[in-house]
C-alpha cells in the first residue's frame, strides 16, 4: 500500500499505513487490537474525519470494527477487492494444511459457508466505494468462481449492501492497490463520495 499512501499524501491527505498480524490473529482480534487503536490515535491527533482505504481482508476487518464502533461524521471508505460475500477460493482451501499455515486464522474465516465472517456482518453506515478487478493470474479460475473475478474474489462477491458506488477495472487482486487508475479513483471517491465513471478505463480494455 506504500505507493497508494504516497499518492494520497500528495493529494493532501494525512495517512497512517496500518499493518496487522493476519497469520496469528482472527478478524475480530485484528479489528479490536489493531484497527481500533489506530483509529483512536487519529481522533486523538485531531482528525475530524477518518477515511479508510482497504485491500482484500482489510475491508472485512473494517466491517467487523463498524459492528460495534463508529467513524466520525463525513468519513468515507474505499475497499479494493474485498471478499464482502466471502470467497469461493477461501472456502475451497480453508481445510488445506498448507493454506492454513501460509495464510493464518483470518483467511480461514473468509469462506462462503456457515462459518463465514463476511456473511455474518451487517451493513455499515459509512459512504463506501468498492473497486474490484477482472484480471486473474490463476489458471482455471473459471472453474472455481461464478462469473468474472480477479483470481481470488469474484465481482459479485465484492459487492456490499448499501455501498455508495462500485467500479470494475482491469486489475488483478494482489496488486490492485498499485494500479494508477485505481489510485486516481480512490482519491476521487475520498474527495467527492463517488467514483469518476467518465474517466474510468473499461475493465475489458
Amino acid at each position: 500500500m506504500s505507493l497508494l499512501e504516497r499518492r494520497l499524501r500528495k493529494a493532501g491527505f494525512n495517512t497512517a499505513n496500518i499493518g496487522y498480524p493476519s497469520l496469528s490473529r482472527n478478524i475480530k482480534q485484528i479489528a479490536d487490537e489493531h484497527l481500533a487503536p489506530a483509529i483512536d490515535r487519529c481522533k486523538a491527533e485531531g482528525a475530524s474525519r477518518v477515511h479508510l482505504v482497504t485491500h482484500s481482508l482489510g475491508g472485512i476487518i473494517v466491517r467487523q470494527y463498524l459492528q460495534e464502533s463508529k467513524l466520525p461524521a463525513g468519513s468515507r471508505i474505499v475497499m479494493l477487492a474485498p471478499p464482502n460475500q466471502g470467497s469461493e477460493l477461501a472456502e475451497l482451501l480453508k481445510k488445506n494444511f498448507f493454506y492454513r499455515w501460509l495464510m493464518g486464522p483470518a483467511a480461514q474465516e473468509l469462506g462462503i459457508g456457515p462459518d463465514s465472517v463476511p456473511l455474518s456482518l451487517g451493513p455499515i453506515p459509512v459512504e463506501t466505494g468498492i473497486i474490484t478487478g477482472t484480471r486473474s493470474l490463476m489458471p482455471f479460475s473459471n472453474m472455481i468462481f461464478k462469473g468474472p473475478n480477479d483470481g481470488k474474489v469474484s465481482i459479485e462477491r465484492a459487492k456490499l449492501t448499501g455501498m455508495r458506488d462500485f467500479l470494475v477495472l482491469a486489475a488483478g487482486h494482489s496488486f490492485i492497490m498499485r494500479n494508477h487508475t485505481v489510485i486516481k479513483q480512490v482519491i476521487h471517491f475520498l474527495q467527492h463520495g463517488v467514483f469518476d465513471h467518465a474517466g474510468r478505463r473499461p475493465h475489458g480494455a
